[in-house]
């Protein structure tokens, strides 16, 4: 039998064209194995636009027409995150498989359902946390892994620009959703704090600049700071150490990850505050090479490799409802003044475990 014969052709419809959703449907084109049979969004001016571009592709206003009438097998769902859930929610219901942006849901208990219902059903349920199948991510997580830094010891994530301001969620819930599935992928552990101090200048209510400190086991701790008020954007990760640090630059073109060999040594021991010195090590530094792919498109691979397999994604919903807890705490230390909020211990599968090793569902 041939290759095209054995491998199922899974018809995805996407929920949302605003900016992610014509990027899912390009990028699902691209991808042996699957075809895109549905656009649907509320917009007739968006759907004009993806009609002319893809004529071939049924086009909806109404998702319950587009779920009863388009024959589909997964659903892509972009849309404000105030709709996530009841939309998911419709799409798991009816049997389709679902890749969600992030985040997740708008709380913890929304998640929890989503997990539940997708279990039952046999689904797979993904969330698009893009960043952790880019390449310059998944090259800091092998390079950590071998130990080329040392104990790492701390995170520093900057995400800042001017805009895009939203009116549903503040710039925790719009910006540090990237940072935070990068910090947990990385540290492989759930935090055990959060605090978040804040302010609106712009939409009152609506933080428009915010600082999340997150504390982990073993003294280690992450920064997130996240702002839609800064004349430059910005999109960068400093991972500190023992031994060498890595800086990652998104806006660079090529060169996004640089490892330096530069570190601060404590003297074993001293007689007197005189004779105690810190020693600077100062060493070259070193771009790894990457691939260079979208990670989009990796990211759509891998969610029809898991529709085929029944393996559990890299991304899946219990990240995503890791994730919407800790921005839940955000929120709530962002009411308290900023103060410390305690994550309470939940079971759920280790962020940093390979695919293959998790839990499998049914095959499709």
């Amino acid at each position: 039998m041939s290759t095209t014969e054995s491998t199922p052709n899974f018809r995805i419809g996407v929920i949302g064209c605003g900016y992610w959703g014509p990027n899912h449907v390009r990028n699902f084109n691209a991808v042996s194995g699957c075809t895109v049979g549905a656009i649907c969004d509320t917009n007739d001016m968006r759907l004009a636009h993806m009609a002319k571009l893809y004529p071939d592709v049924a086009i909806f206003r109404d998702m319950s027409t587009m779920l009863a009438e388009a024959d589909l097998d997964a659903v892509v769902i972009a849309l404000p995150v105030r709709l996530h859930y009841s939309v998911a929610k419709a799409c798991l219901e009816a049997g389709k498989h679902v890749l969600i942006e992030k985040p997740m849901a708008s709380s913890s208990a929304e998640c929890e359902e989503l997990i539940s219902l997708s279990e039952a059903k046999g689904l797979t349920l993904m969330v698009g946390h893009t960043f952790l199948y880019s390449e310059p991510v998944r090259r800091i997580v092998e390079i950590i892994k071998q130990g080329d830094i040392g104990e790492l010891q701390y995170i520093n994530s900057q995400r800042l620009n001017l805009g895009l301001f939203q009116t549903d969620i503040n710039v925790a819930w719009d910006l540090a959703p990237h940072d935070i599935s990068i910090i947990l992928q990385v540290f492989g552990a759930s935090p055990l704090t959060v605090n978040c101090q804040g302010n609106a200048h712009i939409t009152k209510g609506i933080e428009d600049v915010t600082n999340i400190s997150l504390s982990f086991p073993d003294a280690r701790f992450a920064t997130v700071q996240s702002s839609w008020l800064e004349p430059r954007k910005v999109r960068q990760t400093t991972f500190v150490g023992s031994k060498r640090m890595i800086v990652y630059d998104d806006l660079q073109p090529l060169e996004k990850v640089r490892v330096y060999d530069v570190r601060v040594e404590r003297p074993p021991h001293y007689d007197s505050f005189a004779e105690f010195q810190y020693s600077y090590h100062y060493g070259d530094s070193y771009i790894p090479r990457l691939k260079h792919e979208e990670p989009l498109k990796v990211q759509s691979e891998h969610f029809l490799d898991c529709i085929r397999t029944g393996n559990s994604p890299i991304s899946d919903g219990y990240q995503g409802l890791e994730l919407v807890r800790i921005l839940e705490s955000c929120s709530q230390s962002l009411g308290e003044g900023g103060g410390p909020i305690a994550l309470a211990p939940r079971i759920h599968r280790n962020v940093n475990d390979a695919v293959g090793s998790r839990e499998k569902r049914k095959p499709a």
